[in-house]
């Protein structure tokens, strides 16, 4: 195949970037001269990959010290200043992340195809559902359903606001207006990067979206962590992995420690470089770190008890563990959600993230065979379709040039129905 040349944009926090990044190394590895367009702190990372690494803007959003920046205020700065980056590749595509709408703009702006990453499950809302990210299940009933859908008007309202300011953007920029909600996703190619496992079925599909697996990406030379010894090898390995950002008191991790300390488990537990405060109370059948690397501890993990976060979740998915949901914040009660809807893992409310509440909950998990059978069935979907190589193909195919030299037509083959 041809080497393209691809430009890619990338949200500077670990959730947005590192999905990037999986996807850039693949590509990269394929041949093709990739661009990464992130935050600083991520520089070694992208060059090691054998991608070129350009720094993307960083702008204090309000609230700040200085004077506030309004989000699509950053994003017309930022659009602006990376107009001429791509004007310099010529790239035959630019895929950005789903926060990153500078690049996609400034691509817009200079007539390359633009597509788009969701690096989590897919957010946009099907009639009678709950909102996305409240945490709630899907109804099971006609009345459910009916209830959820007094519901839509509001969630309409919001995406119409959302719609208005991004028109407003796009105005400034000189592009034309959109007609439609969700405008920074775009309609020739968008890719989920999640497990079919967690997402809802849709009575209409959106167009060209892709449900392409995970994109697992994790910093280079992490080590793993071993699961204590001297215990009964018969024990299950349990893995206590605190959210990097959430939790500052290390509540859920104080509570697993204790809540498992009796019980006939093995537990590996990490702090993520984020001292506790007072220290924490380390029982005999746990190991506790600093930091560890989740793809290689997790290889011979049975359970994972984490805050769900999307790439914790599907890494131990992936890995085939059960996930014991405690979320904190954010997309977190969703992903809840969603694991304990698909049967893969179970769900703890944060007034229920008690040492007897996650000891009750890492039960539950462990003995299920609905769950087991469940997770197992999710781990073998994953090792079947690597995430990133069938993303990249698909960035091949929205790159690749016609015979008469344009860009090829958006991929209208695609749907969350075409991974099962």
């Amino acid at each position: 195949m041809t080497p393209r040349r691809i430009l890619l944009g990338a949200f500077g926090d670990p959730g947005h970037a590192f999905p990037i990044i999986a996807l850039g190394s693949e590509l990269a590895r394929r041949g093709h001269d990739v661009t990464l367009q992130t935050w600083r702190r991520w520089e070694d990372a992208v060059r090691t990959a054998g991608m070129t690494f350009a720094a993307a803007p960083e702008y204090h959003v309000f609230p700040t010290r200085e004077r506030p920046l309004k989000p699509y205020e950053a994003v017309v700065r930022a659009a602006q200043e990376t107009l001429p980056l791509v004007e310099e590749l010529r790239p035959q595509c630019v895929i950005a992340d789903i926060l990153t709408l500078a690049p996609a703009m400034a691509g817009e702006m200079a007539g390359v195809p633009v597509g788009t990453v969701i690096p989590h499950v897919d957010p946009r809302p099907s009639p009678g559902m709950p909102p996305f990210s409240m945490g709630a299940r899907p109804p099971r009933t006609a009345l459910g359903r009916t209830l959820w859908s007094r519901a839509d008007r509001v969630v309409a309202k919001g995406l119409e606001q959302g719609r208005g300011e991004l028109n407003e953007t796009r105005r400034r920029l000189e592009l034309a207006p959109l007609d439609h909600v969700h405008g920074g996703l775009s309609h020739a190619l968008t890719m989920v990067a999640t497990l079919p496992h967690l997402e809802y079925s849709r009575a209409v599909p959106e167009p060209n979206t892709h449900v392409v697996g995970p994109l697992l990406w994790e910093l280079p030379g992490e080590r793993g962590c071993a699961a204590p010894k001297g215990l009964p090898e018969d024990w299950p390995v349990v893995l206590v992995a605190p959210s990097t950002s959430q939790d500052p008191a290390h509540r859920m991790l104080r509570a697993a420690l204790e809540g498992l300390a009796d019980e006939p488990v093995r537990v590996i537990a990490t702090w993520n470089r984020r001292e506790p405060d007072p220290p924490l109370d380390v029982p005999a059948n746990a190991t506790v770190v600093d930091w560890l690397s989740y793809a290689r501890t997790m290889e011979s993990c049975d359970a994972v008890v984490c805050h769900a976060g999307h790439g914790t979740v599907v890494r131990a998915l992936a890995s085939g563990c059960a996930v014991v949901c405690c979320p904190a914040a954010g997309d977190m009660n969703e992903n809840a959600a969603r694991v304990a809807w698909a049967g893969l893992g179970t769900r703890l409310p944060r007034r229920l993230v008690t040492p007897t509440g996650v000891r009750l909950a890492v039960r539950s998990a462990l003995r299920s065979k609905r769950i087991r059978a469940n997770v197992a069935a999710a781990a073998a979907w994953t090792r079947e379709h690597d995430g990133a190589a069938r993303a990249a193909d698909l960035v091949e195919r929205f790159g690749a040039p016609s015979a008469s030299g344009e860009t090829a037509e958006p991929i209208v083959d695609g749907s969350v129905s075409d991974v099962r």
